[in-house]
């Protein structure tokens, strides 16, 4: 399989899950390890890098691993190869593994670990649990001949524009007349010097968040058969590009929280759960974090969920949840384990669009570190 450049995988991985949407301060995000900047044929998706994950990326053949908990957490006081970490650390760069990690950023990102853990339980009209992120739309008006639009909208949605939540490659698009003289020294693409020129043409409007400006603008402009195209650009007062953390939405049918409680384990494919609340109360609406969500509590509580599904929730925060009637699934952290098949086929498709011909790999390694007896 032909290679392609490491740093030409992130970038697509970062037009869907950019840095920017990491919501904890100070997040380790990002290449952890080794260089990016050499030839990928495979990439390892997994949740954690163990010394068995990295093994298994070797018998792969992979040279990159995508993680989502970063490798390294904590600023490191020194390398040493003689302890478990720094071995871990050593062996990736023995055999030339870069590690990248996407933590928060992925948690956040849509179509990320919790709209994942939001389609596992079949949840409908869903929103954000908690914003983390906003920023200004933006909308490019552009006009094209008629017989090159298609074309032009398909590169506008290739370069990012036009999504719109679970929407991609939105737009809108008004026929009309555009004329034109070109004077001397123009290389028009139709008409000739001199000669006023009509052309059939299609006015197309994308919009898209204003930090991507830059890259729509190129993207527009060179691939425009005009030599001077015309548009339009709009930043948006009332539309905003919002991201967030955690989930809320429905089930499509009321259920127990006992009953609830069993569909969550087979769903989230674990072999038992704790639950917090009355397991004869009906719930519906249901408020989801993936991995540690003791902090989002009252944002569940005051969205209306009427359960909770979160990993390592505390005693008193269970307590306090109880008291004020919310009613909690705990079935661990490592439910985040669904981003190993979502990133990879996410990334597959992602790739495929923009012809890098690299393999995505899903670790098969269970790196949940508790055993239940």
């Amino acid at each position: 399989m032909k290679s392609v450049n490491g740093n030409e995988i992130i970038q697509v991985f970062e037009s869907w899950s950019p840095k920017k949407y990491a919501c904890m301060p100070n997040d380790p995000i990002g290449l952890a390890i080794g260089t990016l900047n050499k030839p990928v044929t495979k990439v390892l998706v997994t949740l954690d890098v163990t010394n068995e994950v990295v093994d298994e990326a070797i018998d792969n053949g992979c040279e990159l691993i995508i993680a989502h908990h970063p490798p390294i957490f904590m600023k490191l006081s020194n390398l040493r190869t003689d302890n478990p970490k720094g071995a871990l650390y050593e062996k990736c760069l023995k055999n030339d593994i870069a590690v990248y990690a996407a933590h928060t950023n992925l948690d956040v990102a849509p179509g990320g670990v919790n709209d994942l853990l939001a389609d596992a339980l079949q949840l409908e009209n869903r929103k954000i649990l908690e914003v983390s992120f906003e920023e200004k739309m933006m909308k490019l008006a552009v006009f094209v001949p008629v017989d090159d639009a298609d074309a032009l909208r398909d590169v506008l949605a290739k370069a990012g524009a036009g999504r719109l939540g679970h929407y991609e490659a939105c737009s809108y698009t008004l026929e009309g007349k555009g004329r034109f003289r070109a004077t001397e020294g123009a290389d028009p693409a139709v008409g000739e010097i001199g000669e006023l020129h009509i052309e059939e043409e299609e006015k197309v409007e994308v919009v898209f968040p204003q930090s991507m400006k830059n890259k729509i603008l190129k993207a527009m402009l060179n691939n425009h058969p005009y030599e001077e195209p015309a548009y339009d650009l709009f930043t948006m007062d009332v539309d905003t590009n919002k991201q967030g953390l955690g989930r809320i939405g429905k089930l499509k049918q009321p259920m127990t929280l006992r009953e609830f409680a069993q569909f969550v384990k087979v769903q989230l494919d674990v072999p038992c759960l704790r639950a917090v609340g009355p397991l004869d109360r009906v719930v519906q609406k249901v408020a989801v974090v993936g991995g540690d969500g003791n902090k989002y509590i009252r944002a569940a509580k005051f969205a209306g969920a009427d359960v909770f599904v979160t990993g390592d929730i505390g005693f008193h925060m269970a307590q306090d949840a109880e008291v004020e009637g919310l009613s909690i699934i705990d079935p661990g952290h490592h439910v985040e384990k669904v981003m190993i098949k979502g990133v990879a086929e996410k990334m597959a498709s992602l790739c495929a669009d923009q012809k890098l011909p690299v393999e995505f790999i899903q670790s098969k390694i269970n790196t949940e570190p508790f055993q239940f007896i």
